[in-house]
């Protein structure tokens, strides 16, 4: 590749290469509080889909250690995308030393709250409105849960907002770094705000998780227990390795929905979310 950056974003360590300068530049800007890696657990690849589309009509292929054929290339001004999406596939389908969850992550006294649902539940938005409330923000994309212990890694990578979530975060945290505005990808517009700097300088320390939380947005206000049965079946939808970790996927799963309640919220805005989450977190 011809230009190269790499990083460490908590326990994860990646080299992302590209045929252009512009992503790396990005991420170069993006990631410039972030540690480098002794030795990087996954490699990206950004490479143009035909020789010549390099200069003319720029076209990425997402490439690296694990790779989606079927994958649909993005233009190159969606390029900070590209990468984003290049290091979660890399994690998502090579990483096995956590149980992955797809949730985000936010963490308070040495405690975690761990937050799953469909995509566009407002798990991300959650996550920044917490923080600027002085949570430490852990993670969006992934809750790297560790085997042995049972604790919550953080994962901070950029927070990738989108559509009416970007105005909330913005006005969150109107002093947070972003980066461009990409409108018009397959999930509309996205903006992609760099953590704070208690979540980038706090990454290496683990936290306790003590409530997982099941969010849905644009309905009335609405908080309901679920069962642990329930919660087990919806984190092994929201994993993406739990099947290839076989029994250690099986006993990290198993334990964590024994040892820590679930809730269902149901919000119609952030306000209301943040204050439903704050009521369930002082009965713990």
């Amino acid at each position: 590749m011809r230009h190269v950056f790499s990083v460490r974003i908590g326990p994860i360590g990646f080299r992302v290469g590209s045929d252009w300068r512009e992503p790396i530049d990005q991420l170069r800007e993006l990631y410039r509080y972030y540690p480098s890696p002794n030795l990087p657990d996954f490699t990206v690849r950004l490479e143009a889909t035909r020789p010549w589309r390099r200069l003319v009509r720029p076209s990425i292929r997402i490439a690296g250690d694990y790779t989606l054929p079927e994958a649909a290339p993005l233009p190159l001004a969606q390029g900070l995308l590209a990468a984003e999406m290049a290091m979660n596939l890399q994690l998502a389908l090579g990483g096995r030393r956590h149980l992955l969850l797809h949730a985000s992550c936010v963490e308070r006294d040495g405690r975690a709250l761990l937050m799953t649902g469909e995509s566009g539940a407002g798990k991300s938005t959650l996550a920044t409105l917490l923080a600027a409330k002085g949570w430490r923000f852990m993670g969006d994309e992934f809750a790297l849960i560790d085997p042995e212990t049972g604790l919550v890694h953080a994962f901070p990578r950029l927070i990738s907002l989108k559509n009416a979530g970007i105005a909330a975060a913005m006005a969150a945290q109107p002093d947070a770094r972003f980066g461009p505005l990409l409108a018009g990808t397959p999930k509309g517009d996205i903006r992609h705000m760099v953590p704070d700097g208690l979540a980038v300088g706090a990454m290496d320390e683990p936290a306790r998780p003590v409530l997982l939380l099941f969010p849905r947005y644009g309905h009335a206000a609405e908080t309901l227990p679920v069962r642990g049965s329930e919660a087990f079946v919806r984190l092994t939808q929201a994993s993406t390795n739990y099947v290839a970790m076989g029994e250690a996927g099986f006993a990290t799963l198993t334990r964590l929905v024994r040892t820590v309640p679930a809730q269902a919220i149901d919000y119609p805005d952030g306000a209301a979310a943040v204050a439903q989450v704050e009521a369930l977190w002082r009965t713990l």
